[in-house]
């Protein structure tokens, strides 16, 4: 009942939350309907796109395999990819691996327009997708110095995803499955929009706002395409939503063994100078006991927010299945009631 009358509220077509405390799932509601103007009404198992939300995740995997020794923080992209170092700027050259994860590598806040062109066009497996998008960034021209100045890049993480797959041997998106999404239990973890076309068995993503809300099928147009997975690609339901950010709450000391507390507070420390970490804005908050950390997430069609507080040990996640003020505003206050019912 919260959770629909903020739906109605900011005419959304959906909405779902969840909370996790002391690593367990605590609250979880899901109301509204998968695509608006259907009957299908959504469900505690259905699944929701996360957007950028994806970017704590490919840190994460990141954090994992420099704990194994596969890759290190100050690895560079040229050392991952020397065959194609004579074709690299170079000041791309020297780009390391915490500065991509950390929005500060110089990569461009936009794509540019040829390179997402072709991006969308798809054409070949997702890894060869990500490998042409890279090089065709890394011959040009950063638009910062490396190290100097915070901008906010998909591309950045789509570069720092390919050069995790180059070191594991394996797709990003196994790489991904089997290494961070199988050890924490996140079953329902995917990539792209959910669900099938020819039939309404998932909520849909939405253009438009309000009386002009547009459904927009799953498939190719309905997602970013994998080039850039690594920043924006992952869908999973709200309660495994929930406990991944519980994980980030839980920590080493509490949580799954998957990452040291160094790891967890490389994870969660921002680059001087910004309130960026490695796909988190760190901040505080009283009601966290002090440190927080929080991120948004949106492809344009659907839209992801996480709170999570790892003093109290508690997470709250947010996700509807449209973009825009409107949906903005209402996973606010979703998130805010939350907070406002468990912790005060």
């Amino acid at each position: 009942p919260m959770l629909e009358a903020i739906r109605a509220k900011h005419q959304l077509p959906a909405l779902a939350a969840a909370a996790v405390i002391d690593g367990q799932v605590v609250a979880l509601g899901t109301t509204g309907t998968r695509k608006s103007g259907g009957r299908e009404k959504v469900t505690d198992a259905d699944l929701w796109h996360i957007g950028s939300d994806t970017k704590s995740m490919t840190a994460s995997l990141a954090a994992v395999l420099v704990e194994e020794g596969k890759i290190k923080w100050e690895t560079t992209v040229a050392e991952i990819f020397p065959a194609y170092r004579s074709r690299m700027n170079d000041a791309r050259k020297t780009v390391t691996l915490e500065q991509l994860l950390t929005n500060r590598s110089g990569a461009p806040g936009d794509a540019p327009a040829d390179l997402w062109q072709a991006a969308w066009k798809q054409t070949g497996s997702p890894t060869n997708q990500r490998l042409d998008f890279l090089l065709g960034l890394v011959e040009r021209p950063p638009e910062a110095p490396p190290g100097t100045k915070f901008i906010y890049s998909n591309q950045g993480f789509a570069i720092a995803g390919a050069m995790l797959e180059k070191v594991a041997g394996k797709p990003f998106e196994k790489l991904m499955t089997e290494r961070l999404f199988l050890p924490l239990g996140l079953k329902t973890a995917g990539f792209g929009a959910p669900g099938d076309a020819r039939k309404v068995d998932q909520p849909w993503g939405h253009t438009g706002t309000g009386a002009n809300l547009k459904p927009v099928p799953p498939g190719p147009a309905a997602d970013n395409p994998p080039a850039i997975a690594p920043a924006g690609r992952v869908h999973l339901s709200i309660a495994d939503f929930a406990r991944y950010a519980g994980w980030h709450a839980r920590g080493a000391t509490k949580g799954k063994a998957l990452l040291s507390d160094g790891g967890f507070a490389k994870l969660h420390t921002a680059a001087p100078g910004q309130d960026y970490a490695m796909g988190w804005i760190v901040g505080e908050r009283p009601w966290a006991g002090g440190k927080v950390l929080s991120h948004n997430g949106s492809n344009t069609m659907w839209l992801a927010v996480m709170w999570v507080a790892p003093t109290k040990d508690a997470a709250f996640v947010v996700a509807t299945n449209v973009a825009g003020k409107d949906a903005e505003q209402g996973c606010d206050e979703a998130v805010s009631a939350l907070i406002q019912k468990l912790l005060r």
